[in-house]
């Protein structure tokens, strides 16, 4: 499972530099350049398709919502999994609590 994650990284890091470097051409356009930028934007469209293509992999994935929301704010996504997981230990505590009051309270009724 992991390899299908590690190729989709693969292609959109290729992709992220293929847009950067055609960000390059483009700010400083020259006409002599034009076969550059039509290479490059041959390379994104190919980095789309290969990105298509891995996105049939990985078909059964779900990424909740707020993980969207963490990184429109700027947040590392991986927090929103440290965070969920904190939660859950202290709704435990909580629970487990609320476990050994009731048992305390049913030891006393019995007596």
């Amino acid at each position: 499972m992991a390899e299908k994650f590690d190729h989709l990284e693969e292609h959109l890091e290729k992709f992220v530099e293929n847009i950067r470097q055609l960000g390059i051409i483009v700010s400083d356009f020259q006409p002599s350049s034009q076969a550059g930028l039509n290479q490059k934007l041959n390379f994104i469209v190919t980095g789309l398709q290969d990105i298509d293509k891995c996105r049939q992999q990985l078909h059964d994935i779900t990424v909740p919502l707020e993980v969207f929301e963490y990184i429109d704010q700027g947040r590392n996504p991986q927090l929103y999994t440290k965070e969920c997981l904190e939660r859950a230990l202290a709704k435990n505590e909580q629970v487990k609590g609320k476990i050994d009051t009731m048992k305390c309270t049913f030891f006393f009724l019995e007596i």
